[in-house]
């Protein structure tokens, strides 16, 4: 049954022949670029955030598992909660210079956006 998941047909059409068996393409990762040659930016956002600020980090290369590793170590460290997907790393709260200290002493090369 794990092969006939129809959330991930959605959108295909029928086919009346019995021995088609639906194929799909596997996303490739990308492999994660080590620490010295990331590009982050830290900005702070309050669109669609209902006024509240929260810490946008943009620009991580690299795969999903290393971006939610990243994000849980600032999130702990900056002591609030937060998200890491779609490639961008989100902290509640205004901790831009906290994040981008803490991202060089990693080393990273962060730079304050706005």
């Amino acid at each position: 049954m794990a092969d006939n998941d129809w959330k991930k047909r959605l959108g295909v059409v029928f086919s009346t022949n019995p021995d088609f068996t639906y194929t799909q393409e596997e996303e490739e990762q990308v492999q994660t670029l080590e620490p010295s040659r990331q590009n982050l930016i830290v900005a702070i956002d309050r669109k669609g955030r209902a006024g509240k600020q929260v810490t946008l980090i943009t620009g991580f290369v690299g795969t999903d598992e290393d971006l939610a590793d990243l994000g849980r170590t600032l999130k702990v460290r900056c002591g609030v909660g937060g998200s890491a997907k779609d490639g961008e790393i989100t902290i509640q709260g205004d901790f831009r210079d906290r994040v981008v200290s803490l991202l060089k002493d990693m080393g990273y090369k962060a730079k304050r956006g706005n």
